[in-house]
């Protein structure tokens, strides 16, 4: 049931349902008041606090996913496919992750912004939700975008802003109050209705969510200020020194309690937007025609001519999955104990993907500790320890996987497919006999012989090469999608 149905009395297009108004006048506190107020609901995962938007989230709210550039920090793993496409988790993709978030908030309408790769992206998206998100008075969807030129725009997206200038055209035409801008690359789970509802609450021209974090963190991230009402007022990239400290913001604003607003003083971009649908009309076609970015140009510009930008609160986990070595942490946190950094068994707001209707994994006398294994796997006489096994993974007797991640495969090989190989000299898809690996990435349908060592025996940092099937990249090995590794090489 949407959330404004469940409220009797009169809905006005605009006036929050009762159980709400009482918040909303807490919310406006006096200026004149000493204490400054908490203006939003802090957005923490698996929070069941209530959430009132009135016109509903899948009527009124457009979901933008932007895919992101050449995705050159991740590549080998984005040689074949769009940074969003890249697997996660064992069953998952990046994608699902935002687009799973819109659907747990009731954000049913969504397009998906994409210039690079787009194949893999394009199929999976097709078959998880091409048919499941729409039907009878729902005209929800998910739909990618592809980059294109047009006589108005001979040029391929150029930033952020500008995929989304290129597409207004399509967007405006949808009757909606706010386009709700999201990353593609991203780990965290988020209820976009709280985002929304303070927007709307604070009369925002653009929020953008904020994350809390220590003096450590913050010289990485983009910066912001605010004053005692949440408006953001000033903008810092990557600031050290002097400027860093200036950077020092009362978190307690945005509703950390005390202690924690101590330890986290700063409050980082975190590359997710709500805006009205008017302001982004106005910002991208007359204030600012030519801006590329919104991060860096479109939202700065925004405060310097006097919109309101509010900071709105996410105080759980979130990752930026941009590099070989910030994916790999992110994976291997999931098999973290006793709780994970994130967590795929959220009942109130599940991931969802592709259904595969794959077999269950079938794991015969290995020894398994502290790892995730996905679907369709068949694991013999091996040992795994603090390792995400991917779909349709086929490990060999003697093999031993360290604090690694195997995608998997893309599909099984017959056994007259093997046969072949094997009488051809030809190496199976999955992990060979006695081979032993780790702290690497095996992407999909690689092909790794017998006993070869994938361990970074002289813990090299940094390596290319490509010709030979692998990258080393912040010491960690990554075998290319489709690779062959020949029977007892060491790496």
């Amino acid at each position: 049931m949407p959330v404004a149905a469940a409220f009797p009395g009169d809905l006005r297009r605009g006036a929050a349902p009762a159980g709400c108004r009482a918040a909303g006048r807490r919310l406006r506190a006096s200026p004149s008041a000493r204490r400054p107020f908490v203006f939003s609901p802090r957005g923490v995962s698996d929070s069941s606090s209530q959430t009132c938007l009135d016109p509903d989230a899948s009527t009124s709210v457009l979901g933008i996913i932007l895919g992101g550039g050449a995705g050159t920090r991740l590549y080998p793993l984005t040689k074949k496919r769009a940074k969003p496409a890249v697997p996660l988790g064992a069953n998952y993709r990046l994608i699902d992750i935002p687009v799973s978030n819109c659907l747990n908030s009731n954000v049913s309408k969504i397009y998906v912004l994409t210039q690079f790769n787009s194949a893999s992206l394009n199929r999976h998206l097709s078959r998880a939700y091409g048919n499941n998100i729409s039907g009878y008075k729902n005209e929800g969807f998910v739909e990618v975008l592809a980059a294109q030129q047009s006589p108005e725009n001979p040029n391929w997206f150029q930033g952020t802003a500008d995929a989304v200038r290129q597409y207004m055209w399509l967007f405006e035409e949808h009757n909606v109050m706010e386009f709700l801008i999201l990353a593609g690359d991203h780990l965290y789970r988020m209820d976009y209705q709280k985002f929304i509802q303070a927007h709307r609450e604070t009369d925002a021209d653009i929020t953008v969510a904020a994350l809390p974090m220590d003096e450590q963190r913050a010289t990485a991230f983009g910066l912001m200020k605010i004053d005692d009402e949440g408006r953001i007022v000033e903008f810092a990239e990557k600031p050290k020194g002097e400027k860093l400290k200036s950077m020092m913001v009362d978190t307690t604003i945005l509703g950390l309690d005390p202690e924690r607003a101590k330890e986290l003083p700063y409050i980082a971009s975190m590359g997710i937007y709500v805006f009205s649908k008017d302001v982004m009309l106005r910002l991208l076609r007359e204030n600012f025609p030519s801006a590329n970015d919104f991060g860096s140009e479109v939202i700065p510009g925004a405060t310097e001519i006097g919109m309101r930008v509010q900071a709105y609160l996410y105080d759980g986990y979130w990752e930026d999955i941009g590099t070989i070595e910030a994916f790999y942490n992110a994976n291997l946190g999931i098999t973290k104990k006793p709780v994970p950094d994130f967590s795929f068994y959220d009942r109130s707001a599940p991931i969802y993907t592709q259904p595969r209707y794959l077999p269950p994994s079938k794991v015969l006398d290995a020894d398994v500790t502290g790892s995730v294994i996905g679907e369709g796997c068949v694991i013999k006489h091996c040992t795994i320890n603090h390792s995400v096994v991917g779909l349709r993974s086929c490990i060999s007797e003697g093999a031993v996987i360290e604090d690694s991640l195997l995608m998997g495969a893309d599909y099984y090989e017959t056994e007259d497919d093997k046969k072949v190989l094997s009488e051809t000299g030809g190496i199976p898809i999955g992990i060979g006999k006695n081979a032993h690996i780790r702290k690497a990435i095996i992407d999909k349908n690689a092909r790794i012989g017998e006993n070869v060592k994938i361990i970074n025996f002289d813990n090299v940092q940094e390596a290319v090469r490509e010709t030979e099937g692998y990258f080393i990249k912040s010491g960690i090995v990554t075998v290319i999608k489709d690779a062959v590794i020949p029977s007892g090489t060491v790496i």
